[in-house]
This record gives structure tokens, sequence and C-alpha cells, in this order.
């Protein structure tokens, strides 16, 4: 039935003339809590909350302004009543979308009860990024509702405990719809693992992260596998606190439409199987165990024993039709116990390199002449430890001098190198632990320049020299405000014109300013 038209101030009322389900389109764009409230509006927009399909929840309205703890508590609770209060208001209507962001929730496993209410209403998209109002200094691991694993409606699901969940898997998983998996700090067993990857037949984006395998301190040899030919995107990342349950796990990775890949973690037991067929782009963190990080001081560069050593390579293998990749600091401490056996990157045209105070370059020359069509070297920080390994032709990229007359050892993987564009970002970023700086003086002689960029500044220098290629060199400043301080340094480097490549053109970026120059005359 029509509903009358109504005035406020002179101005018709034409929301109120809306049919319900454009109403309730409309409010499932807003907060639910905001939601909730446009029923003073008017009565008749009271019941249309039970019809809206779309469910935001975000506790931070109930936390401001700043507040006792008492308050807090109890808010905590207020806003978990309320969310209960809408989902029994709603009834069984159907829901597409329930997000949840709590950031004090008072009870975890209360949050957990809403899943089912929400799967048995055909819910397509789950977000639950949930932390404690409580104070713990034990992860509690909460267990995953059942229902989860055979939801026939589920799209998009992402759960996110900092108590952290734990995936227990009583039957078969079926989920035919889901095409985007996130999870964040969760417990489960490998055979687990591999059960739930069996039932996402449609699954397009995987990310996996804080994962803990849920295994005995000696486990049996077993085996992970990521065989999915519908995934496009994978985020596989655990980090070194939880190395300890890698013990005996080997990979097998099978996904001929993977674009993406972004990879963390401490070499596996081994890698059965690394096929990517359609790889675009790679982020690789892998690490050394605690145990080979400390064997490496003992022995020198020969830590990694041969299978570990054929591990990783196999690993690369499988990864060498790239075309952009990213390596850690950590990538490069493991790298420098490969450099043999780097296979060849035919397709790679970017690489970014992230060096930090306490890593050596010693596999860059390898890694370098093994992309012989690489256009872009990108350095996150340009740390730099001068080591044995410096003084040999190809041991470093380094600019060192050396013999009687103080020659710059030559670098045959510089001067071979096809890389057209060097981007360095977090130029003049300096090591508070003077690893970048064997010098105390405050400044350079020379233009009032501390010593540790003015190094910096010369491999700048070095690479203008050596690399016949180059086309532009761009240096990201972004470590001082003081434009007459970035002006010093844009000096400097214009002393360096006419050693560099024909045409080749430096840009220095700062906060405040951009400056370029030809330094080819």
């Amino acid at each position: 039935m029509k509903s009358k038209k109504k005035k406020f101030g002179g101005c018709r009322d034409i929301i109120s003339d809306l049919p319900d389900s454009l109403i309730c389109h409309i409010l499932s764009f807003l907060p639910t809590k905001e939601a909730a409230s446009t029923s003073v509006l008017a009565k008749r927009w009271k019941p249309l909350l039970a019809f809206v399909p779309n469910l935001d929840f975000d506790d931070s309205i109930y936390l401001h302004p700043p507040m006792t703890y008492e308050q807090r508590r109890t808010n905590a609770r207020s806003f978990m009543r309320f969310v209960d209060s809408v989902l029994a208001l709603q009834g069984n209507a159907r829901i597409n979308r329930f997000h949840l962001m709590g950031k004090h929730i008072s009870d975890e496993l209360w949050v957990l009860e809403w899943i089912p209410n929400v799967l048995k209403r055909g819910v397509s998209d789950i977000y639950l990024n949930v932390s404690s109002f409580w104070e713990s200094f034990e992860s509690k691991f909460y267990p995953l509702p059942q229902e989860i694993f055979v939801s026939k409606t589920l799209v998009r699901l992402k759960i996110q405990f900092d108590d952290g969940v734990n995936i227990d898997v009583e039957g078969d998983v079926s989920l035919p719809k889901l095409k985007t998996l996130h999870l964040d700090y969760f417990k489960i067993k490998t055979s687990t693992f591999n059960k739930l990857l069996c039932g996402c037949y449609a699954l397009e984006e995987l990310v996996l992260i804080n994962l803990i395998w849920d295994e005995p301190s000696e486990p049996e040899p077993c085996c992970v596998t990521v065989s999915l030919p519908t995934l496009k995107r994978l985020n596989f990342c655990r980090f070194d606190r939880f190395d300890e349950g890698n013990k005996n796990v080997s990979m097998s990775f099978n996904n001929p439409n993977l674009v993406n890949i972004e990879y963390f973690d401490s070499i596996a037991d081994s890698y059965l199987q690394v096929s990517f067929d359609s790889l675009v782009e790679v982020r690789l963190g892998l690490r050394l165990t605690t145990d080979q990080d400390f064997n490496q001081w003992f022995e020198n560069e020969h830590y990694l024993f041969p299978k570990e050593k054929s591990n990783v390579t196999n690993l690369l293998t499988g990864l060498r039709h790239v075309k952009t990749l990213y390596l850690s600091d950590e990538s490069l401490q493991v790298l420098g116990c490969c450099r043999d056996t780097i296979p060849v990157f035919d397709n790679l045209i970017e690489l970014t390199v992230e060096t930090k105070p306490d890593v050596i370059w010693k596999p860059l020359p390898a890694i370098l002449k093994s992309c012989p069509n690489l256009v872009t070297l990108v350095f996150e920080g340009l740390h730099h430890i001068f080591t044995d390994r410096c003084e040999d032709e190809d041991g470093c990229l380094c600019r060192y001098r050396t013999g009687a007359e103080m020659e710059v050892v030559a670098r045959t993987c510089l001067s071979s190198s096809a890389v057209k564009v060097l981007k360095i970002v977090n130029f003049g970023e300096i090591s508070d632990d003077g690893d970048d700086d064997d010098d105390d003086d405050a400044d350079d002689e020379d233009g009032g320049i501390v010593h540790g960029l003015k190094e910096q500044i010369e491999q700048v220098k070095h690479f203008l020299e050596k690399m016949p290629n180059l086309e532009q060199v761009i240096l990201e400043y972004y470590y001082t405000s003081n434009d007459e301080e970035v002006m010093k340094v844009f000096n400097k480097l214009q002393k360096f014109r006419g050693v560099a490549s024909a045409n080749c053109k430096l840009q220095l970026i700062s906060k405040n300013l951009s400056l370029s120059s030809n330094m080819s005359d």
C-alpha cells in the first residue's frame, strides 16, 4: 500500500515514497548501527532493518570518546547484545554479507555462535576481525563451527582472531562456490589442510597468514599440497616463531593458472613439485631455520647441506618463469648458499631486493647473471657490509678498492647487465648499528654530507660507471625535510655527469623536491 506523502519544511519527503525493497538496499550500504538509528526518521523504517541483506558491525563507535575501563567493559558487552538483537530481529531473512570488526570483544566464542546463524540464511560473504577485550598471555585457538566447511553459498571467507582459531574438520569439506579464503593465525593438521583445499573447487584467492601446523614435536613425514587449477593468487606466510612445526613437512604446488604468489616461510623439508605455468609476480621471503642460521657462523658459507640446497633450487626452478620478483633480505641470506645453482630467469624484467644491515650481497652477482633480460632493478635500502667476498671479481656489487693503486674491483655482473632502470627506495637510510658507516665523523668535508650517506652516493656513482645500459636512475630520498640538505646531495651527484651511459637521466625525489639531471654529459 502506498504511503502518504509527507512534507518537512515545505519540502516533499521523497524517500518515504520509495518501495521497501529500495530503502533496504540503501540501508545495506550503511554500518548496521547507523542503519538501525534511521528508525527514528519514521515508524515505517523501523521494521525494515529486519530485511537489510548486508550487515556491517564495528565496535569502535562504542568506545569513543575515551572512557574508563568499566565503561569500556560495559560497552563491549552492549555491542555483543546489539549484534544478537539484530540477528534475532531478522529471524530467517536471507543475508548476503556479515562483516564484524571487533577490537574489544568480550567473548570470542559468542562471536563464533553467530556463524551458524548467518550460514543457514545463505550468507555469501563472511569477514571476522576479532581482538579480545581481555588481555591474554596465551592463544586459545577457538574451534571453528563445522557448518562453515559445508556451506553451499559462501563465496568469500576472511577470519582473523588475535587469539587464534583451530580448524578441525570432522567430515568432508564441500565449499563449491568459495572463491576467496583468508585465514590469519590458525592451527591445523597437515591432513586437515589438504582436505580443506580439496573441498574448495572454485577457489581463486588463498591467503594464509600465521599458519601453525598442529603436529607432534617429532612428526612423521607428511606433504602439504596446494593444487588448485582455479587459483590465481596465493599468499602463504609463516613467520619464524612457527618454524618448529615445519619439521618433516614437504610442500607440493601445482597451480597452472596462478598469477601472483607471496611465499614467506623457512625452507621446507622438500619441494616435491613446484609448477606455476602462468606466474607473473612473486614475493619471496625464504629464510633459514634457527639451526641453519646458527650453523653459518661455524661453516662460513657452506651451512646448507646438499639436500637443503637442492630444495631451494627446486623451489626457484618452479618460479623461474616469473616476470616480477621481490627478494626479502632473508631470501638473500638463503641464496647466498646457492649461488652456483640459481636457475636462469629468462622472463624476469623487474627485480626488487630488500637490503638490511646484517645481510651481505654475495648472491647478487649470480642473481644478476641469471636474469639476462632484466630491465628494472630496485633496491629497498642500500645497506651493505664489507666482507672478504667483496674482493672477488663477482663476489659482490659494491664499489671496493684493492691493491697498491686502490683500483676499484671490476664487476662483470654489472658490465654485462641489461638493466635500464635503477631505483633505490629509502635512499639515505642509515642504520643505527654503524654497519653502513665505518666512520663516526658527523660530516663529510666536501659539502657537509654524513659519511654513511656519502658511501651510498659513491655506490650510486659505481652503478653509473659500470652499468652500460642504464637510462634512468631514481633515488627516493625521504629521510630529511631540509631542502638545503637535499640540494647538497643533488649537487654531489651532479659531479658524476659524464661517467654514465649515453642519455642516462638521474632523478632525486624528496618530500618537497623532485630534481633531475642528464648524467651522460
